[in-house]
């Protein structure tokens, strides 16, 4: 506001005062008008995760039915190639291997001592209970196992 258009109070005339007012709403709706244009970025990246999420879940859909497809086709034709002789015998010795199987179960419950039993029981619940040092302590071993076995092989 310049001096000339002050009264002689120095006190803002209404029409000064109408045309502060606007400029503040004009000043304050460009304002809202940016916070609202950020918001729609954001909206707009949170639309695009979720188109992306859904396309990758779809895609993965589709790899998987393929997937799918293939195995059960190389298991038909492994079936297929496969002669009944051969099927046979194996599926006799699927049935021996599960009856003797059995009946080592049977024969080591029935020979082994009530503190072996014990123990065995806690060592179970113990591991229930540490699923999660069991899990890693048994990848450490698997990988410690590959390494051995990786120099031995190339030795």
């Amino acid at each position: 506001m310049s001096d000339a258009s002050r009264t002689h109070v120095g006190t803002p005339t209404p029409e000064e005062l109408r045309a502060q007012v606007e400029r503040t709403r004009e000043e304050l709706g460009q304002t809202v008008e940016a916070l609202a244009h950020k918001a729609d970025i954001k909206a707009q990246a949170q639309e695009k995760t979720a188109a992306v999420r859904k396309r990758a879940a779809e895609e993965t859909a589709v790899v998987a039915g393929h997937v799918r497809a293939n195995a059960h086709h190389a298991v038909q034709l492994v079936k297929d190639r496969t002669p009944d002789r051969v099927r046979d015998q194996a599926a006799q010795a699927s049935g021996l291997v599960g009856h003797a199987t059995a009946r080592a179960g049977r024969l080591v419950a029935e020979h082994t001592p009530d503190s072996v039993h014990d123990r065995a029981g806690q060592a179970a619940t113990t591991a229930r209970a540490n699923r999660k040092p069991l899990f890693v302590a048994g990848a450490a071993l698997v990988v410690a196992l590959l390494l051995v076995r990786h120099r031995h092989g190339c030795r």
